[in-house]
């Protein structure tokens, strides 16, 4: 169903990825859970050997989105502010997300496990970010609409991809991210759409850009991480989901990923959702957009 129609798509399951830039060969950072449709509780799906790698992520997607088609939501940014990111194309404002996860893959290539490190300190696309040190006066810290769409939900700030410094930088794991999405998508040709760039078809999956904080606050919980078994089931039951009945403590990543799994299907059966008011031609061709954010518009 395309995205602004009167019903939204349908989807058998839904997966939810805590995401990680970092270097390295596995992760504690990433974090997977998938429920499906109904009221299922979530549930967390254990990488090889207890650990995930982004190669061994992108493996597990592309047999299973395969196998059935699901919604996937990952906790990364799927573009770049393209005020800064468009000056490295010779077209310019006219250049797209694809041109942009292109010239990524072209750059990091030899970089493994879906690593985007090598992007961001490329002569021509990695002038605007700034790496270490007070910041640079000729940094502009840019952000995409999606992102002021955040704050003017109440849902924090988030970080501009472009800021490579401090705990809450987020652009390595963009860069990773858009990496995986290409290969996904070039993997699964037609049967794979990444949201709000291509519309989801029937019968095929989709994939969304996802923030936590979103379905935190959806439940009550603000800005506050889950690291108890009983609020966990308290958020779950607060987006529709029975309770998983774990107990003891669980891990901020897991939580997000069990959250945002639930969230996620909760959320997708609105169709308002597909189409906020915000979602512009920029946001469609260049900068994207997270899914459920600025619903209410400006």
């Amino acid at each position: 169903m395309m995205a602004g129609a009167s019903a939204a798509p349908v989807f058998p399951r839904f997966i939810a990825i805590d995401w990680s830039g970092a270097r390295g060969k596995r992760y504690a950072g990433i974090a997977v859970a998938e429920c499906l449709d109904g009221d299922a509780p979530p549930v967390l799906v254990d990488g090889p050997g207890g650990w995930w790698s982004r190669t061994a992520l992108f493996d597990w997607l592309k047999a299973e989105l395969a196998r059935e088609p699901a919604l996937v939501g990952i906790d990364c940014a799927f573009s770049l502010p393209f005020a800064v990111a468009a000056r490295g194309f010779p077209a310019g404002e006219a250049a797209t997300v694809f041109e942009l996860w292109d010239a990524v893959e072209q750059a990091c290539a030899g970089e493994p496990d879906f690593g985007g490190g090598p992007f961001a300190v490329h002569p021509l696309h990695g002038a605007g970010f700034w790496h270490r040190g007070p910041q640079p006066d000729w940094y502009e810290d840019p952000h995409r609409a999606t992102e002021w769409a955040c704050r003017a939900d109440g849902l924090g700030h988030p970080q501009s991809p472009y800021k490579l410094i401090g705990s809450r930088q987020v652009g390595k794991g963009a860069l990773a991210g858009m990496r995986v999405l290409r290969a996904l998508r070039a993997a699964l040709p037609g049967r794979l759409a990444v949201w709000p760039f291509e519309n989801p078809v029937p019968g095929g999956s989709a994939m969304v850009e996802i923030y936590p904080r979103l379905f935190l606050k959806h439940t009550g919980f603000g800005q506050r991480k889950i690291r108890d078994a009983a609020e966990l089931d308290e958020a779950l039951h607060r987006l529709g989901s029975r309770p998983l009945e774990r107990t003891g403590a669980i891990s901020d990543h897991d939580s997000d990923a069990l959250v945002s799994a639930a969230g996620l299907r909760r959320l997708a059966a609105i169709p308002l959702a597909w189409a906020p008011p915000g979602l512009d031609g920029t946001a469609r061709r260049q900068e994207g957009w997270i899914f459920g954010v600025g619903m209410t518009g400006s």
